[in-house]
């Protein structure tokens, strides 16, 4: 599979000189199989760039957006996703149950006046809400996604997304426990990738407990204890500038070697674990 990151901080878009080389985008997700299957993680800011890219390309066709929840900085780019206003294809948003209303009531709400011009509506022919069951796994064309709940002040959900041998695991706006969460544990268990929230240092987080947040330590631990392959730090704190992500990837790398903090742009081939071996 091969992972592109098109948003990659947390809680709001930072646009500047600061955020240059990590990016400002809020999250977003592509991943893409060596069959052609396609999914989006997160309709964050980033998605605005995607649909761009997507209309480039000129095909219609169906597209599945997995959100993890519907906080404004997840769910922002969604109105300016070029593919919503082409006749034809089919863009079906997924996620569980956010506790207050329906998901499509919610993106309805977001696409209606007086905060956007243009009216849900007019745009619902193209656009599909579906929320699965917490724990049943499901199929987005040969991909195989399962979902859990994970920790945060409004309901929140972790996936794990597994092809031909391949797993990528994405868990964002979660906050630690002082052990590591079971479930989150199971989700990523093996895990060629785990894509986690990070937003926080250890030194900041007393100040933040109960914010629905983690930070880069906590991310190591949940990762060796679900024996995961790969580590990517995400959600990055909008007031963090490039450097400072540069030290918070320096010291969670000096613990578990090959992390990574996400970067705007940066795509992440993963190929199964035979043939890496092989190689």
């Amino acid at each position: 599979m091969e992972i592109t990151f098109w948003g990659v901080r947390g809680s709001y878009p930072v646009p500047g000189r600061a955020t240059i080389r990590y990016g400002g985008q809020t999250s977003c997700v592509e991943v893409r199989t060596s069959s052609g299957s396609s999914l989006i993680v997160d309709a964050g800011t980033g998605l605005r760039a995607l649909g761009q890219k997507l209309a480039r390309e000129g095909v219609q066709r169906r597209h599945h957006i997995l959100l993890s929840h519907v906080h404004w900085d997840h769910i922002q780019g969604l109105p300016f996703f070029t593919p919503i206003y082409v006749s034809g294809n089919w863009i079906e948003v997924v996620s569980g149950p956010n506790g207050t209303m329906p998901l499509e009531a919610a993106l309805r709400r977001q696409m209606s006046a007086p905060f956007f011009p243009v009216d849900f509506e007019d745009v619902s022919r193209q656009v599909r809400a579906r929320e699965p069951r917490v724990g049943e796994p499901f199929a987005i064309g040969d991909v195989r996604v399962t979902m859990a709940k994970l920790n945060h002040p409004d309901p929140v959900y972790g996936y794990r997304l597994e092809h031909r041998g391949v797993s990528i695991v994405y868990a964002t706006d979660t906050e630690h426990f002082a052990c590591v969460d079971p479930a989150l544990a199971r989700l990523a268990s093996g895990a060629d990738v785990l894509i986690y929230d990070a937003q926080y240092t250890p030194e900041e987080y007393p100040g933040k407990v109960g914010w629905g947040h983690s930070t880069w330590e906590a991310a190591v631990t949940l990762a060796r204890t679900a024996g995961v392959r790969q580590l990517v730090l995400y959600h990055h704190d909008p007031r963090r500038s490039d450097d400072a992500v540069d030290v918070l990837e320096a010291r969670a790398q000096a613990a578990f070697p090959g992390t990574v903090a996400a970067r705007e742009g940066a795509i992440l081939q993963v190929e199964p674990r035979s043939t890496r071996k092989a190689a």
